[in-house]
Parts: C-alpha cells; structure tokens; sequence
C-alpha cells in the first residue's frame, strides 16, 4: 500500500498530478482544487490510497489526512466508486460531509455529478457516526485575495462555463462563504461547483499547468 507521495510536480493536469519519486513520475488522481493547488516544478505531498482492479492500479491523492479517510469511507459505500467518492470531496469538505451526515441531509450529497438520490440517502446511512464535525473557531472577517477570485475563475471556465457565468458564481460564492473558507482557492472552488452543478463540458481547457476538469457524468 502507497500511503503517501512527496517529491516534485512534473505536471498537473486534468484531475491527474504526476508526482515524481525517487526519479518515477507517479500520477494521482486528485480533485480539481487540488490540481489547481500545485505547481509544476514545486515539492508536494499527498496522502494517497491504491485503488487495486483486474485491470487497473489507481493512485488517488489528497492534502489532507482527513480527505483520504472520508474518501476511503465513501469507496466503502455500495454504489460509490473512486471517481464518485473524488466527486464528493471536489464538492465537499470533510467536515462538511461530516455536518450533511449528522444532519441527515442527503440533498448534500445529490449535488455532486454522479450521485443520485438512492445513493445519497445510502452514503448517509452508512457514514453515521464514522465522521465527526469538527469545531470551527470564530475568524475576523477578511476579504479574499485578487488571486483567489481570478484562479477559481479560471478554473470554472476551464470546466466548461462561460467567463460571465464563472464571475458571477465566484462573486455570489465568496460573498457567502464562511469567514475562514474565503482566502483558499480550494474551498471557494468546492463552494463553488457545488452551486453550479455538473460542469457544461466533457473536456476543460489547459489551465496553467493545473487545468481542472468535470467529475463523472450521469447519475446513479
């Protein structure tokens, strides 16, 4: 079992990072925040887990401990495969599947590409009282930077909406977002693409090296 990867970025595209290792280019498959999150040429470390098929091994990877426990979580789901579970963390933080599994709202989990209403009211079933919410210090209100607006722009262009539309969600998203949320790229991306749903595109633009793209069509 691959448990974590750390070397430098040889590439970032899509939703697939090759991480370089003792001189071999591992590719991670990631979410579209993370992606966006890395640079070429740059150290990196991911948490990851190996997704072991007939006919494939896939390397999936995440910043944080707490992603790769509930993304191993999900996989555990009857009708949750790794791209659906990638999906739900490209949507979701961990502690917000957390407050959608206490909260027994699974209209949280219908809003990731993928997911249909079956399979949500399922995904909360099985995770109660495996993820627990964690509490969240009060934080002074701060706006985001230029950089964060402009890159979760780009990135939603990428994925196959017009710069109009992407301007709008990132303008209503950061007005919206919790205190804490508002300066990282990657959480104002997931607040974003969970207002605006599957992505109009099949095939996202090149992006700066981290180009995001669509998680998996159609629903179960």
């Amino acid at each position: 079992m691959i448990s974590s990867v750390r070397g430098t970025v040889l590439s970032a595209l899509g939703t697939t990072v090759v991480i370089e290792v003792g001189g071999v280019g591992l590719a991670v498959q990631v979410t579209p925040a993370t992606a966006l999150s890395v640079r070429v040429g740059d150290e990196a470390r991911l948490s990851t887990t190996l997704i072991v098929r007939e006919d494939s091994l896939t390397l999936y990877g995440f910043p944080s401990a707490d992603e790769l426990a509930v993304f191993e979580l999900l996989v555990g789901v009857t009708g949750v495969g790794p791209k659906s579970a990638l999906g739900v963390l490209a949507v979701l933080t961990p502690n917000q599947v957390a407050q959608a599994v206490a909260a027994d709202d699974d209209g949280a989990f219908r809003k990731v590409s993928g997911i249909g209403p079956k399979t949500a009211k399922l995904i909360v079933l099985s995770l109660a009282g495996k993820v627990a919410v964690a509490s969240v210090a009060p934080n002074a209100r701060a706006r985001p930077s230029v950089g964060v607006a402009e890159n979760v722009q780009a990135a939603l262009i990428g994925l196959g909406w017009s710069e109009k539309v992407a301007a709008q969600v990132v303008e209503e998203t950061l007005a919206d977002a919790a205190d804490a949320d508002q300066l990282t790229v990657a959480a104002v991306l997931r607040q974003a693409l969970a207002r605006l749903g599957p992505a109009k595109h099949s095939a996202p633009a090149p992006l700066a090296g981290a180009s995001a793209t669509a998680t998996e069509g159609g629903r179960r």
